[in-house]
C-alpha cells in the first residue's frame, strides 16, 4: 500500500499522521542498495583478504566462476528509484567491471599469474568505486533523501495539504538532524563546500515549513521544488 494511502485511512480513523507514517513498509524504492552488488562482496572478501595477499592463484581461479556470477548479476540488477540520478555513473562502473572480470577470466586461462594479481587488484578497485556510487555520504544525508523521495516522487502528484504538511514536519525533523551530525573524516576535503550546501538547503526547508503552514499549493510546490534542488547541490558536493 503506498504511503499517501495510508495517511489517508489514518486521517479517516482519526490516527495521528506521524504514526500512520512509521507503519508505512520502506519500499526498495526508498533504499540505497543494490542487493547484487551487497552479495558480492562474499567472493570480493576473500580474494582480496586472503588469496590477493598471500598470491595464492590457484585459491584466485578457485573464484573464478564465483565472481563470474557476481558480476553477471550485477549487471543485470536494476538501480532502486532513489538512485535514478546515478544511473549513469552506475553504468559505466559496471562496464568497467565487467572488463575487469573479463581480463581476470583471460589470465587465468592464460596461466599469466603476474595478470592475475593485476586483474584481481583492477576488480576489488572497480567493486569499491561501484560501491561509492550508491553509498549516500552520510547517514543523516540518506534519511533526508529517502523522506524527500516519497514526497517529491510519490505523494505529491496527488496534493493533499494535510499529507504534505506531514512530510514537511519528517523533512524539518531530518534536517535538524542532518545540520547537527558531524562530517565523516573521510569526507573532510569537502568539509567547506558541504556547509555551504547544507546550509542552503536547511534555509530551503525553513521557507517550504512556512510555505505549508500557509497552506498555499503553489507555494507550496515552488518551496519544493527548492528543498529538491538543494539536496541536489549537495549531493553533488560528494560527486
Amino acid at each position: 500500500m503506498r504511503l499517501r494511502s495510508i495517511l489517508a485511512s489514518a486521517l479517516l480513523l482519526g490516527l495521528p499522521l506521524a504514526a500512520a507514517a512509521q507503519a508505512a513498509p520502506q519500499s526498495r524504492e526508498t533504499t540505497a542498495e543494490v542487493p547484487a552488488l551487497t552479495a558480492m562482496h562474499e567472493v570480493v572478501m576473500p580474494l582480496w583478504h586472503e588469496a590477493w595477499p598471500a598470491k595464492d592463484t590457484k585459491r584466485m581461479a578457485e573464484l573464478a566462476p564465483a565472481i563470474g556470477q557476481h558480476v553477471a548479476e550485477v549487471g543485470a540488477a536494476t538501480l532502486p528509484g532513489i538512485l535514478r540520478d546515478k544511473q549513469a555513473a552506475w553504468d559505466a562502473g559496471v562496464k568497467q567491471l565487467q572488463a575487469s572480470a573479463s581480463a581476470y577470466r583471460s589470465a587465468i586461462d592464460r596461466k599469466d599469474d603476474a595478470a592475475l594479481l593485476q586483474a584481481a587488484e583492477a576488480l576489488h578497485a572497480d567493486y569499491e568505486r561501484l560501491v561509492r556510487v550508491i553509498r549516500p555520504a552520510t547517514p543523516e544525508i540518506d534519511a533526508f533523501h529517502q523522506a524527500l523521495y516519497v514526497l517529491y516522487h510519490q505523494d505529491l502528484a496527488q496534493f493533499s495539504l494535510p499529507v504534505v504538511q506531514e512530510h514537511v514536519r519528517g523533512l524539518k525533523a531530518r534536517m535538524d538532524a542532518l545540520g547537527a551530525a558531524a562530517l565523516p573524516a573521510r569526507h573532510a576535503q569537502r568539509k567547506a563546500a558541504y556547509e555551504a550546501a547544507r546550509d542552503r538547503l536547511g534555509q530551503s526547508v525553513d521557507s517550504l515549513a512556512a510555505a505549508a503552514a500557509g497552506g498555499d499549493e503553489a507555494r507550496i510546490r515552488a518551496a519544493i521544488e527548492d528543498v529538491h534542488a538543494g539536496y541536489e547541490a549537495l549531493d553533488g558536493v560528494f560527486t
